[in-house]
């Protein structure tokens, strides 16, 4: 694995300039050769695509990575076309999942895109162009009069689209060679793909992020891609955002039999054919999707998965060296990293010493712990369910002597979780911008958070609205406790 790429994907909880500088020494002492950037609206665009950018994006005098350094423009350019300004671009009227592969202006766009990529990153040696998961084509009034000519077919339509981009690259800057993903390939046949002039033009970039992929397939794919013109290929693994669209915490342990299935591969293919391997880190599945887990999260899975790469293989000696370069006492692969919270207390040890660690600590504890913590209070409490149910709640027949039973559990586990979340608020603070912090929250920790904030409010509410009345009972030859009568029990 000459060139091995970190992926880096701009679309969600894009790091902060100085995270990145922070991180970028520790990524090459684990054996990166390089980023792939994939910007989408975190790059300074200027001119009329301006308004591409996030209120976040990047400037452009924080934008040195110090490795070397691979653009990605991810066709079909969702976050583009989301714009009113450039909806007359998309293929499907509609969708913004497409471009338009016969509009002259949709080819105009991509050169302009290009452009200004390679005005801001020089001595480039690949450009990758994206064209993955490209559904859509096609399916445009424009393509469906195209593919009712003779001898037309959607897998042409594609090919002519890569053909067209990757031509738009080469003829303005020659000495960059454009990468693809490889999927929308992958079942065209030999012919097709050899015929269409695409072999010559770009690198595909074989992607399966699975824990055991199919080796035989894969080898078998490489040799069909040589027989068809392709020069070199690449592979894509992943380090994270590849288990689940809304997935907190790394299962480092699938990642890195990921890796160890990419070197069965390399092991069984010719030498000479191997450019590099991407090790993808999804932060989103799509433009429109949640965020998967956060950088700082996935350090750790992204050192062993370099590690891996790098050394040939995943040993004892492998693993001491992540923990050193980490600042790790137990570097856990096959289950969660746990940060061996007292539940009762909530603190914590560290995770490491690494940029973000404290994110990966306090994330930990709030996946773990949150909503289980929550839900032990207000699901398997007797009180609650027995006598503070939603249908006593919503009609407010509590009696105020059931309140006492919980409410000082509630009002501690409330203000230890807010701690916490303020650790949190303020970790992420320096890496993430405002935005994605608020989305992170919302997401992971609002729908159990709010949960315990309504029970608190609605035990202060009631007592708020209590008149003290001492009732006396003679019970077995002594009084009573006191009680609190709400308005409603005085009327009954």
């Amino acid at each position: 694995m000459r060139q091995r790429l970190v992926h880096l994907d701009l679309k969600g909880a894009a790091p902060r300039a100085q995270y990145l500088e922070q991180v970028l020494p520790l990524l090459r002492a684990l054996g990166a050769t390089g980023l792939l950037l994939e910007y989408e609206d975190t790059f300074p665009y200027t001119g009329p695509l301006e308004l591409l950018q996030a209120p976040h994006a990047y400037r452009r005098t924080l934008l040195s990575p110090g490795v070397a350094a691979v653009p990605e423009l991810p066709f079909p350019l969702q976050f583009v076309l989301k714009h009113r300004e450039f909806a007359h671009l998309r293929e499907v009227k509609a969708l913004p999942n497409a471009l338009n592969p016969h509009k002259e202006e949709s080819l105009a766009l991509v050169k302009a895109m290009i452009d200004q990529v390679m005005a801001l990153h020089k001595d480039l040696q690949w450009f990758h162009i994206g064209c993955d998961e490209v559904y859509y084509l096609g399916e445009g009034e424009e393509s469906k009069q195209w593919l009712q000519q003779q001898d037309n077919t959607p897998e042409k339509l594609c090919l002519s689209h890569i053909k067209a981009v990757a031509t738009c690259l080469a003829s303005s800057y020659p000495m960059v060679t454009p990468i693809v993903w490889d999927d929308m390939l992958r079942g065209m046949s030999e012919e097709t793909l050899a015929e269409s002039g695409v072999p010559q033009l770009v690198q595909p970039m074989i992607w399966d992020y699975a824990a055991d992929i199919d080796v035989e397939g894969k080898v078998q794919l490489i040799e069909k891609y040589r027989r068809c013109g392709f020069s070199k290929v690449w592979f894509a693994s992943a380090f994270k955002g590849a288990t689940g669209v809304n997935q907190s915490l790394t299962l480092i342990g699938h990642h890195l039999r990921n890796q160890l299935e990419w070197l069965q591969v390399a092991s069984r293919s010719p030498v000479d054919v191997l450019e590099g391997i991407a090790l993808t880190g999804w932060q989103r599945y799509d433009h429109f999707s949640v965020l998967c887990e956060l950088l700082p999260v996935a350090i750790p899975s992204l050192a062993v998965c370099l590690q891996a790469l790098k050394n040939g293989g995943y040993s004892e000696k492998v693993k001491e060296n992540v923990e050193n370069l980490l600042g790790m006492s137990n570097l856990e692969v096959d289950t969660f990293m746990s940060s061996e919270t007292n539940r009762s207390s909530l603190d914590s040890t560290s995770l490491g010493t690494f940029p973000g660690s404290n994110i990966l600590t306090l994330v930990t504890q709030v996946s773990f712990y949150l909503k289980s913590s929550v839900d032990e209070l207000l699901e398997r409490n007797r009180y609650v369910t027995g006598w503070f149910s939603p249908y006593h709640r919503k009609r407010k027949i509590i009696h105020p002597i059931i309140i006492h039973h919980f409410q000082p559990d509630a009002v501690s586990l409330l203000s230890k979780w807010n701690a916490v979340l303020q650790d949190l608020q303020a970790a992420m603070e320096q890496v993430f911008h405002r935005c994605a912090i608020e989305e992170w929250m919302e997401e992971n920790v609002h729908p159990s958070l709010q949960k315990l904030q309504q029970v608190f409010q609605k035990t202060r509410n009631e007592f708020g609205n209590c008149f003290h009345i001492t009732v006396e009972k003679k019970k077995q030859g002594r009084v009573s406790e006191t009680v609190v009568l709400t308005r409603q029990e005085q009327a009954c």
